[in-house]
């Protein structure tokens, strides 16, 4: 069971280091460099990249919640009862944001954006269209955050475990 709980705080934390480094470095970095060459669709090539990574970000984060949910049971006899709650808590937290991150918010505004012909960046900001779409966007960020911040915590309480016996830390 030590391997385990091992794999589980090293699948978490490499979740944790993508969605933080996604939010931090790639997507300002991709409008920052794209905007920087002035071009006409810079916003929507960029756009297309944070697209992309943002699905690989939020799918995975949900299929790793899942699975540290059902292994979390796996591991509940090392675990006290609060400590264990708290847990699994926090990872239905990261399953329902990045789940609704992904097959909600992206996907209706992956719906707006095929409805809409023109570059986001050319509508004008009180057109409801480009509201609607920055209000999604808005959300899509609170999502990954809250995201973030629970996996943040769960892996905390994941990596104080203590034995039942009171033995002392792995």
């Amino acid at each position: 069971m030590f391997t385990l709980y091992n794999i589980r705080l090293l699948l978490l934390a490499s979740w944790l280091g993508a969605a933080i480094f996604f939010s931090a470095a790639v997507a300002p970095s991709a409008f920052g460099v794209l905007r920087g060459f002035s071009l006409i669709n810079a916003g929507e090539i960029a756009a297309a990249i944070v697209n992309r990574t943002l699905s690989a970000v939020n799918t995975s984060g949900f299929l790793l919640s899942v699975l540290l949910l059902i292994t979390a049971f796996l591991l509940k006899e090392s675990y006290g009862q609060r400590v264990f709650i708290l847990q699994i808590v926090l990872l239905v937290i990261v399953a329902v944001t990045t789940g609704a991150g992904e097959w909600v918010i992206a996907a209706k505004m992956r719906g707006l954006r095929g409805a809409i012909r023109t570059p986001i960046d050319q509508i004008p900001a009180g057109d409801p269209s480009r509201v609607a779409f920055d209000a999604l966007h808005g959300y899509s960020v609170t999502a990954l955050s809250i995201a973030i911040i629970a996996g943040l915590v769960g892996f905390f309480v994941m990596a104080n475990r203590r034995k039942r016996d009171g033995e002392s830390r792995y």
